[in-house]
């Protein structure tokens, strides 16, 4: 059965490099499947869930913090400021990330924008930690 390569890269390690059946990327603006022979494909990730099914179906996910992702020649490289795996994302840790982003400050344009990208952290938090 045809797979792809899925590279997940933070600045500190390489996370991931498996094949997997099919690929789901947190994009900024919705979620885009990848299977076998997609087109290339360059585009910026939001936080959220990174899923990967194997042949047999099974699942693994991850919480990813944003950044880019490329899709070429049947490899997804993902390049994240980080991943985590989403059995280590608690409830608890996704309320902890939102009271701290509430709690910045929102003056001037900088803070704004610092708050509003720390909020859209937490919000992948708790969308990964609702799925268990």
């Amino acid at each position: 059965m045809a797979s792809v390569r899925v590279v997940v890269v933070t600045p500190e390690k390489a996370v991931l490099d498996e094949a997997a059946a099919s690929v789901t990327l947190p994009l900024y603006d919705g979620e885009l499947g990848v299977l076998p022979g997609h087109a290339a494909f360059v585009g910026q990730l939001g936080p959220g869930e990174l899923r990967l099914t194997d042949a047999g179906g099974t699942s693994r996910r991850f919480f990813i913090d944003g950044g880019f992702a490329q899709v070429r020649a049947d490899v997804v490289n993902v390049l994240t400021a980080k991943a985590v795996p989403a059995a280590d994302v608690t409830a608890a840790k996704a309320t902890e990330a939102r009271a701290a982003a509430e709690a910045l400050p929102s003056g001037d344009p900088v803070q704004r924008a610092t708050r509003e990208k720390a909020l859209n952290r937490a919000r992948g938090l708790e969308r990964v930690a609702a799925k268990g």
